[in-house]
């Protein structure tokens, strides 16, 4: 119905006459290596081609990967990460570097759950095809020990069912090493009495495992009838690692912009309404941190300004198969039970104390 070119890019828009998948196909075999067509929604006419000029050379977009930078990173990250646990149990190893070992449960932890996690999205990525790095990680002196891990995508998913795929792989990865090092931690973990003073290191290790449904589901399997209405769990060096490692699958499965969530939902419902769902989620966020946890301002400024809008595939017309949706809807309510404190009516029920009434 409509075609325009400003600046290079052409731009078509009309009703497609074929599966949005094999028009793909055709523009590729058509225009070879001189453009890159994208298949869009178009709120007005139905759909949009867009044609852009490849901008770079091939061998640009195909450095070579600089293996001894990610494993230096690694490396750097086990130290910090070695340093924090140790500094959590109140041990400086600057001071006491023969007591090493004392970090090791919380980084070995952490960095197995943000390892496997990346690593879930880099082997769909490349089973789709698509042009990836290995895990950056991210080595950080203070606090935690690291600000988590991240893959580059050098190229763009071909459709939603890929988008879907490698945004979701990570989190479900990161699951499968979250929630056995958490029971497993806990079982060293201390529970302790209402009105007890919890002393030992950065962050204290003592919470209520009222604060989330999934952590009072894990912490109930692993303590039993240890955990009575009103007590505190003091968290082992690994369970925190574990209840970090579901913190971070939460912020990550928030549907905004081109967090693993963000993708997933454009993926799922398309990107008006992605787009509607990241809006929502990013304000409730921020009310969250206002009226419920301020330390969750932090998290919520950091996405608000590194999130940005969830980068569209080359076809993002044809939708995901009904068990991919299926997979998102249950992925988004392990998210609702990470994020949702006990309700008051299962406390009794349970014997865990929720915290927030």
């Amino acid at each position: 119905r409509v075609a325009t070119r400003q600046q290079g890019v052409g731009l078509f828009r009309g009703r497609l006459n074929m599966p949005a998948d094999e028009a793909l196909k055709r523009l590729e075999s058509e225009l070879g290596e001189n453009a890159v067509p994208l298949i869009q929604q178009d709120d007005e006419l139905g759909t949009a081609i867009v044609l852009m000029n490849r901008p770079t050379e091939e061998a640009t977009l195909e450095r070579p990967t600089r293996l001894w930078l990610h494993w230096l990173l690694f490396a750097l990250t086990f130290l910090t990460t070695t340093y924090a646990g140790a500094l959590h149990q109140g041990v400086n190893l600057w001071e006491q570097p023969g007591a090493f070992a004392v970090g090791l449960p919380y980084s070995i932890g952490l960095l197995l759950i943000l390892g496997v996690h990346e690593l879930g999205h880099y082997f769909t990525a490349k089973h789709h095809g698509l042009n990836v790095t290995p895990p950056f990680f991210i080595p950080i002196p203070f606090a935690l020990g690291t600000f988590g891990a991240f893959i580059q995508m050098k190229s763009p998913t071909r459709n939603r069912r890929a988008l879907f795929d490698v945004a979701v792989a990570g989190p479900l990865a990161g699951l499968v090493v979250a929630i056995p090092a958490l029971l497993v931690g806990l079982q060293s973990s201390e529970v302790l009495p209402p009105e007890t003073e919890v002393v030992g290191g950065m962050l204290g290790h003592g919470t209520s495992a009222g604060s989330s449904i999934l952590f009072a589901l894990l912490s109930k399997i692993a303590l039993g009838e240890q955990l009575q209405d009103g007590y505190l769990v003091q968290l082992s060096p690994l369970a925190f690692a574990g209840w970090l490692g579901l913190f971070i699958t939460a912020l990550n499965l928030m549907p905004i912009g081109q967090l693993d969530g963000g993708h997933m939902a454009r993926a799922m419902f398309g990107r008006r309404v992605g787009e509607t769902i990241g809006s929502v989620a990013m304000w409730s966020l921020f009310l969250l941190a206002i009226f419920v946890w301020p330390g969750l301002l932090f998290f919520a400024l950091f996405i608000f300004f590194i999130a940005g809008r969830s980068t569209p595939p080359l076809n993002d017309i044809t939708p995901i198969s009904s068990g991919r949706q299926w997979i998102g809807y249950a992925t988004f309510v392990i998210l609702a039970m990470i994020l949702i404190p006990l309700p008051h009516k299962f406390w009794q029920a349970a014997d865990i104390y929720c915290p927030y009434l």
